[in-house]
């Protein structure tokens, strides 16, 4: 696995609840800097924290969830990169609903970056809680990310960890 390209991943998503749930945006991001951002069709219910929190925020043109399935294997090519995201467990399930576990671009094993956090002595509540001030810890200025936008998290994820990389 250690041969593999990461790529950082986030998702937004209509609902917690992955029975009822559907990714709305992705973002993707390659160690390279290299990136894809996708904001998909849909037209379901969602969350009232969503409908506040991340519908305003989408503004992009829509594609729908083949075409975005088409761009993201293009984007990650077929070594079947790993995909590292900081709540890997609804960010990867929503991947997996969109191309199914069998037809995942990505390696079946995704790196979930809370626990990189913790196991570095970090409290990965902090990075969500009080995100500005602990990345502010690393030299890295959080204003230019828009949080709860894919690429903008994606991105930031990155930054977070070439910093935390560099010091180990």
């Amino acid at each position: 696995m250690k041969d593999k390209e990461i790529i950082f991943l986030d998702t937004e998503f209509s609902s917690l609840d992955p029975y009822k749930g559907e990714i709305l945006s992705i973002g993707l991001v390659k160690e390279s800097g290299e990136e894809l951002y996708l904001e998909l069709t849909y037209d379901g219910e969602v969350d009232p924290w969503v409908k506040e929190n991340i519908i305003p925020n989408l503004k992009n043109k829509k594609v729908s969830r083949d075409e975005a399935k088409q761009k993201i294997r293009d984007f990650v090519g077929k070594n079947k990169s790993v995909a590292m995201a900081y709540v890997n467990q609804f960010d990867i399930l929503y991947i997996y609903k969109l191309f199914t576990i069998d037809d995942c671009p990505f390696f079946w094993m995704p790196l979930d970056f809370a626990s990189i956090l913790y196991g570095l002595g970090y409290d990965p509540l902090e990075y969500h809680e009080r995100q500005k001030d602990m990345v502010k810890k690393f030299g890295i200025d959080s204003e230019k990310y828009q949080r709860h936008n894919a690429l903008d998290d994606a991105r930031l994820l990155r930054e977070v960890y070439l910093k935390l990389k560099r010091k180990i």
